[in-house]
């Protein structure tokens, strides 16, 4: 079984929710990305988004941004990542979903992307930018069997469009709670509950929440409406913050920790 659904099934029967962490790989460097992943997962998290740093992230807000350029200008690269993560695989089984974009991915070859990223031990990927439909009609665009094909739903999702893309989901549905970029928020977004749930009637695919979560107790409000909740921008500013600071895996955890504790407590 992939790992991503062999971590919701485990969650499904202890009466679990799953905690999603993002960060962009190669921030600051490639050579921290294996003490900040080990970190995450000794702090409990259940799946860990690695972001593809690209030029050109349109989806997300500045802190993300800055990070992938960090990134890049540490000469991060997809081969240099996928190269990172088959040797993670020597040391962990933590569910591993690439967050990227279609440019990255069309360069290195579409159908080769997926098989190299599978082979090196990712489970699925989240292409922000390509439509399902567009998939479809683009026979260079239907290969890539080999992850988890991790769907986007928004606020502004049509009420009968989501059953088309809830048909397609495979490892969990992220649902965007609220409209624009990424970035944490002081509040969380209206109406998640009742999105949730409209997803939720429509598959038996996990369900997991993100954009704009920042605290332990939004995390454990979201964890109470959905299967899973996703942190990003806090994460990935807290790594700006202190990327060169020895203590980063320290810092790291003392922020985590917190909310992955609010996420399994409900």
């Amino acid at each position: 079984m992939n790992r991503i659904d062999q971590r919701f099934a485990d969650l499904r029967a202890s009466g679990k929710k799953a905690f999603v962490a993002y960060i962009c790989a190669g921030d600051p460097n490639l050579d921290t990305l294996r003490d900040i992943v080990l970190t995450l997962e000794k702090c409990g998290v259940d799946i860990v988004e690695l972001g593809l740093p690209f030029s050109d992230p349109l989806a997300d807000g500045i802190v993300n941004q800055m990070a992938a350029d960090r990134a890049l200008r540490a000469g991060t690269t997809t081969p240099k990542v996928l190269a990172a993560i088959k040797k993670l695989r020597e040391e962990t089984q933590i569910p591993l979903v690439l967050f990227t974009y279609l440019n990255p991915v069309y360069t290195y070859g579409f159908e080769a992307f997926h098989r190299d990223a599978a082979a090196a031990g990712a489970d699925g990927v989240l292409l922000l930018d390509l439509p399902p439909d567009e998939a479809s009609v683009n026979a260079e665009l239907v290969g890539g069997e080999a992850l988890k094909r991790i769907r986007l739903i928004a606020p502004t999702t049509p009420a009968e469009r989501i059953p088309v893309l809830t048909s397609q989901a495979e490892g969990f549905i992220y649902y965007v709670s609220r409209e624009g970029v990424t970035g944490a928020q002081t509040s969380l977004a209206t109406g998640i509950e009742a999105q949730v749930a409209r997803i939720k009637a429509t598959t038996e695919t996990p369900v997991a929440v993100g954009f704009g979560i920042s605290t332990p107790e939004q995390a454990g409000a979201v964890a109470g409406m959905a299967d899973g909740v996703v942190v990003g921008s806090a994460i990935v500013k807290l790594i700006e913050q202190h990327g060169s600071d020895s203590a980063l895996t320290d810092r790291l955890a003392a922020f985590v920790k917190p909310l992955v504790d609010a996420v399994k407590s409900v």
